[in-house]
Order: structure tokens, then C-alpha cells, then sequence
């Protein structure tokens, strides 16, 4: 324990500017919460004054803390946002780079744990190909900084290559590097220049060549398993490892369509779109006949399911993601009837709580885990991926629920500073002890604007520092976890960023990537190679309801709601007691 400290201390004292910024703007909380100014000037003669009054002498404590935002703290997060930002990315490039990123305790690169193997948990993700430097490339873009967007796209092009001896997680390696490598090839070629002109003359489609390596070296994962499920793991260079694992989750094996159909539809290739759709439909086909939901964890060569706990968090999560994700891209329906299902059968049979978010009695809206077959609780935790979420409900337009169930993690997070990998709602404690700044919550926060601001708040004063964010679990220094920056800050809160300013409209990957809807990805270059499988897109599987267009969904709130705080004060003093706040 002494002597991690002292290799904290050493890193800080050498790199200690944004310890230094925390620390001097720490009571930024306080000012944020106990401000009382609005954030626009309304005149005494609006129609509107009636409902604003409800603010009036600051009666109530969470009126007090979260009915305005200043422009003055507004541009003073902004900032605290790209300090954050360049802390980590300036220090990875000058301690870590080339490898795949930054050991913030020992201050030095980092790859693949070849003498260990089992370590999957670095295993998995790292590769050996400058993982960090291609998470971030798109983030540097939406910061503005096209010089060093530039300098990026030519090291990557200049220095990474998928040549390599090195087994990778599927799931990982689509959305860390395949997305990011997309991300930046669309930004970098868009013809409308939403970010201003950001293209090179030298620049050749290398980025999209990449993408098309990688995702070829990943395909004899979808090779000789009898359901079309892939295997989880597969070495760059040989293929499945002889010793691979036949089961592997729904989320890692159900959440490559994003990736691979945007890339199959820019080069004009179905293959990649056909296998990770393939995947898609075969899990579908394995749904519960008496629930509708889907286990956690299946076997790939015989469909049984080998986890049969059903929720929204870890195996799970961002496979409802990108049902919705994919109808909202590609446009296809079958997406979005399998979403509905899906939705409803979660609202069926995980959701607990009174029936209304902002009206009525009992307990608050709380998704559980649950037996896929019988619908019954296997246990009382919920785990952080769960957050992404109320994320989810604003795009499928659930936006009262959605901010119930954000004011139910956000209580967590103010209670403990952070999320906890597992929290145990029913003892109002945490069952796994570390967080590995994951960014569900932010997106969800993100997506629903009101309290836009808050995680990136709390983020820069929820841990310790040392060469890249690292954040020590609170009151628990032992137990630590490492960032990667695009997990973290490709999701940013900044209103005059051309991500809002554009005619465009963009979504983010499950791994915070950002992706125009883009009328290309609505076409195909190719015939149908699928029939319409009976058993998976049948029309009686859900209501003939049609897909909701890209409409606002501000008219669903009645008028005085829009000028009040989106759930009422006594809703959120509930969730805080019910985590245990006071």
C-alpha cells in the first residue's frame, strides 16, 4: 500500500498541473449547486412567470441545488473538460506511445499481458496496435483541434498495423479501435465540413483501409460455430485460437452490427453487415418463449444458454443498444421490431416500482435482474453498464422514465462519488468495490441535457490523478481501475460544439464514438441475402405499430412542467433516501 502511494506521489509531483486545477477549484461544486441565477433572463410580462415562480425564495432544497446553470460555470466545466482531456492524452503520448496505453501508477506504457494469458481483463482489450491513440481520434476532433487531429491520423496510418500475434476480444476490438478508425474516416472525409475543413491533401482512404483490415481479420470468429453466434476471441493473425471458448454473451456477440454495417455499406461489401446481423437473428431465435427475454451468457455451437440471468447491465446491455441504434442508422425495420419486443418485455419483466415515473405512490422505477424463463429476481445488485439506459429511453422517446431512472444513478453517484461496479439496492450498498470510469452514465446524462453538466462535474473531483485519469474507488485505495480516454471523454457537454450547431445528426457507438445518420448508411449496394426468417421477424412477434420518426417529444410534457425541474422535488428526496443519502 506505501509503496503504490509513493509512485502516486512521484508521478504527481512530476505532472501535477491538474491535481493542481482540482484543487483549486474545488468548491466549484458548491457554486454549481447552491446558485440560484437562471440561465436565461425571462421579463416580468412572460406567460412564463407563473410557472418560474415556483422557484421563488428558494423554498425547497433541490430547487436550490439544480434549478439553474450559469453561463459563467457553463464555460468554466467547458474548460475543466479539455484540461481533463489533454491531462491524459499529452501524458499518454509522452509516456506510453506506441504501446496500447498509459499505466498511470507506474507512469509507462503498456500491451497485452503475454506472460499471463489469463489476464483477459487487459488481454481482451489491448492488441498492441496504439489502442489509446485510435480511441481518441474522433475526441480530438470535436475539441477543435484539428492540428493534432492531423498529427494523430498520421501516426496511426505512419505506425499501427493488425499484423500482429495477438488475441483480441471480438466485441472489444469493434468498438475500441473498428468504430473509432470508421468515426474518424467519416469526420475527415464529410463533405459538409461540420467541423470545419478538416481534410488533407495526402489523405487516402488509409483509415477506411484499416477498418477493412481489422474487420477481415475478425471474420473467422463467425466461422464453423452451427448457430452463426461467433466465438469471443480471435488472433489477428491465425484465426480462433485452437484452445477458444465456446460461450461468449449476448452483448459481445450481439452488438458488432453498428460497426460492421456501417463499414460494409461504405465499401460496398454485405459481408460484415451479413455475419454481425446473422449473429443478431440467431440470439433473437433464442429468446424465452414465455417472457421474450434473452439469457446472459449462451453457448455458440449448441444455442443452449449457459447464463440465464436476463437485465440491462453486464452480457446484456448493449445489445438492446444497438437494435435501436441500428434502426435509427441503417433504417431497417426488423431492428426496430426486435427493439420493440425487446422493450416490452423488459418493461414487462425486469421493471419494478410504481407505474408512473413523476406521479402516484410507491417505490421508484428500478430494473432488475432477473430468471429469463420465469421472470423471477436471481439478486438484489445492479451493476454501473446498466446506466446507459435512460440513455436508451430518450431515443426510443421514454423520456419520463428515463429521467426517473437517471435521478436513481445519479443519488448513487453522489452518495458514493462515483458508481460502484455492483451496487446492492436492497442493502443500500456496494457489492464490487471499484468503478472503472465507465461512460454509461454520461451518455444518458448527455442525452438528457437537464443535468448535462453533473458527471463531468463530479468526475474531476471523484479521484485521485497520476499521469491519466485514475480514479481510486472512494475509501478504497486499494482497489483501483485505469481509463482509456475515449471511454471517457468523447462524450462531452458543450452546447456551441458543431456536434449541436450542425444540420447533421450524429449518434454515439456503445464506446462513445461519434457517427452521422447519414442517408449512405440507408443504402444498400446489394441485394437482400436473407430471407425473412419466419421465427425471428414474424409480424404477430410485436404490434404493426410503425418505427416513431425523428420528432421532438417536448409536447408530450404539459406546459408547467417545462419550466419546473423534470422530476418533482418529493420523487427525487425519495431516491436519495432510498440510496441510503440521508
Amino acid at each position: 500500500m506505501g509503496g503504490q502511494n509513493l509512485k502516486i506521489a512521484v508521478c504527481s509531483s512530476r505532472l501535477g498541473a491538474f491535481q493542481r486545477f482540482i484543487c483549486q477549484n474545488v468548491n466549484l461544486t458548491k457554486l454549481c449547486f447552491e446558485s440560484t441565477t437562471s440561465c436565461s433572463k425571462i421579463g416580468e410580462e412572460s406567460s412564463k412567470r407563473s410557472y418560474l415562480s415556483l422557484f421563488d425564495g428558494n423554498k425547497d432544497e433541490y430547487v436550490q441545488k439544480y434549478s439553474s446553470f450559469p453561463d459563467t460555470l457553463k464555460l468554466k466545466m467547458k474548460g475543466m473538460a479539455k484540461e481533463m482531456f489533454y491531462f491524459g492524452y499529452e501524458n499518454y503520448m509522452k509516456y506510453a506511445f506506441p504501446e496500447d496505453e498509459l499505466n498511470p501508477i507506474d507512469c509507462e506504457g503498456r500491451g497485452p499481458d503475454v506472460l499471463n494469458p489469463s489476464n483477459i481483463n487487459i488481454n481482451d482489450v489491448l492488441g498492441n496496435y496504439s489502442l489509446t491513440l485510435i480511441d481518441t481520434l474522433d475526441t480530438l476532433l470535436v475539441l477543435g483541434n484539428v492540428t493534432e487531429f492531423h498529427r494523430a491520423v498520421k501516426l496511426v496510418i505512419e505506425t499501427v498495423s493488425f499484423d500482429k500475434d495477438s488475441t483480441v476480444q471480438v466485441f472489444e476490438a469493434n468498438i475500441r479501435i473498428l468504430g473509432s478508425l470508421i468515426s474518424a474516416h467519416i469526420l475527415l472525409t464529410d463533405p459538409k465540413h461540420p467541423f470545419g475543413q478538416v481534410g488533407f491533401k495526402d489523405y487516402d482512404n488509409e483509415l477506411l483501409h484499416l477498418a477493412h483490415d481489422l474487420a477481415v481479420r475478425l471474420l473467422p470468429a463467425f466461422e464453423n460455430t452451427s448457430t452463426g453466434i461467433p466465438y469471443p476471441r480471435v488472433n489477428l493473425k491465425t484465426g480462433v485460437p485452437e484452445d477458444g471458448i465456446n460461450e461468449t454473451c449476448t452483448a459481445g456477440a450481439g452488438s458488432l452490427l453498428v460497426e460492421f454495417g456501417i463499414l460494409s455499406r461504405l465499401i460496398g461489401d454485405s459481408t460484415f453487415e451479413w455475419v454481425a446481423r446473422r449473429a443478431v437473428r440467431a440470439l433473437w431465435s433464442l429468446r424465452s418463449n414465455e417472457t421474450g427475454l434473452l439469457g446472459n451468457v449462451v453457448n455458440i455451437q449448441t444455442g443452449q444458454w449457459v447464463g440465464k440471468q436476463s437485465g440491462l447491465g453486464a452480457g446484456m446491455d448493449s445489445f438492446y443498444e444497438y437494435l435501436l441504434k441500428s434502426y435509427i442508422l441503417f433504417g431497417e425495420k426488423e431492428d426496430y421490431r426486435m427493439f420493440k419486443a425487446a422493450y416490452e418485455s423488459i418493461q414487462n419483466h425486469l421493471r419494478r416500482g410504481r407505474e408512473s415515473c413523476n406521479e402516484g405512490e410507491g417505490d421508484p422505477p428500478l430494473y432488475v435482474n432477473v430468471n429469463m424463463f420465469s421472470g423471477e429476481i436471481m439478486n438484489t445488485w445492479i451493476d454501473s453498464l446498466q446506466a446507459f439506459f435512460p440513455g436508451l429511453q430518450v431515443l426510443n422517446g421514454d423520456i419520463d422514465d428515463a429521467i426517473c431512472l437517471h435521478a436513481f444513478y445519479y443519488a448513487i453517484w453522489k452518495r458514493f462519488g462515483a458508481l460502484p461496479e455492483r451496487y446492492n439496492w436492497q442493502l443500500q450498498a456496494p457489492d464490487v468495490l471499484f468503478y472503472p470510469l465507465r461512460p454509461e452514465l454520461v451518455e444518458s446524462t448527455y442525452l438528457l441535457y437537464q443535468v448535462g453538466f453533473a458527471n463531468l462535474l463530479l468526475l474531476g473531483f471523484s479521484g485521485a490523478v497520476c499521469c491519466l485519469n485514475t480514479l481510486l474507488y472512494h475509501r478504497q485505495p486499494k482497489t483501483r481501475s485505469i481509463c482509456t480516454l475515449g471511454w471517457i471523454f468523447s462524450r462531452l457537454f458543450d452546447e456551441d460544439n458543431p456536434l449541436h450547431k450542425s444540420d447533421h445528426k450524429y449518434i454515439f457507438t456503445t464506446e462513445g464514438h461519434v457517427v452521422p445518420i447519414d442517408k449512405r448508411f440507408r443504402e444498400k449496394q446489394w441485394d437482400d441475402l436473407f430471407p425473412c426468417d419466419d421465427v425471428v421477424l414474424a409480424e404477430t412477434d410485436v404490434s404493426n405499430q410503425q418505427p416513431p420518426g425523428n420528432i421532438s417529444h417536448c409536447n408530450r410534457f404539459p406546459q408547467e412542467r417545462r419550466y419546473a425541474l423534470p422530476l418533482k422535488s418529493v420523487y427525487m428526496r425519495q431516491i436519495d433516501h432510498m440510496v441510503g443519502l440521508f
